[in-house]
């Protein structure tokens, strides 16, 4: 192994393991339920993620093979961490925001959690 893929697949786990140990720390020291979800989702996935790149480097470039398994579960942590915490988020504003103490926003719709439901023609006549 050349020093180069070497360098690569360290810089990889270094930089995986700094984003690891951000959100980590961030997981225990933020206050409440919605800055506490920025932490794992962000920090925790990139951290996850170049690990994963790493393997898929080390397999490609040391062990002449391609590892498919790492690029899956890459592209399925990529696509449910922010689904999820999206999940999380609406839960927690539903349970613990009034619909009042909301910031308002700039389109017609208002909050997706509060929003009243369609009016039909039939009901406004």
């Amino acid at each position: 192994m050349t020093v180069a893929i070497e360098a690569l697949i360290s810089f990889f786990l270094v930089v995986a393991g700094l984003f690891g140990l951000v959100g980590s720390f961030g997981l225990i020291k933020l206050e409440n339920t919605i800055q506490r979800l920025h932490a794992p989702t962000k920090a925790t996935t990139v951290g996850v993620g170049g690990v994963l790149i790493a393997s898929m480097l080390y397999f490609l470039l040391v062990k002449g093979s391609v590892s498919f398994h790492e690029l899956l579960i890459t592209l399925f942590l990529f696509l449910t961490a922010p689904i999820s915490a999206n999940f999380i988020a609406k839960t927690y504003i539903q349970g613990n925001i009034r619909a009042h103490e909301l910031p308002g926003t700039e389109c017609d719709y208002g909050w997706s959690v509060y929003d009243d439901p369609p009016k039909r023609i039939e009901d406004e006549e």
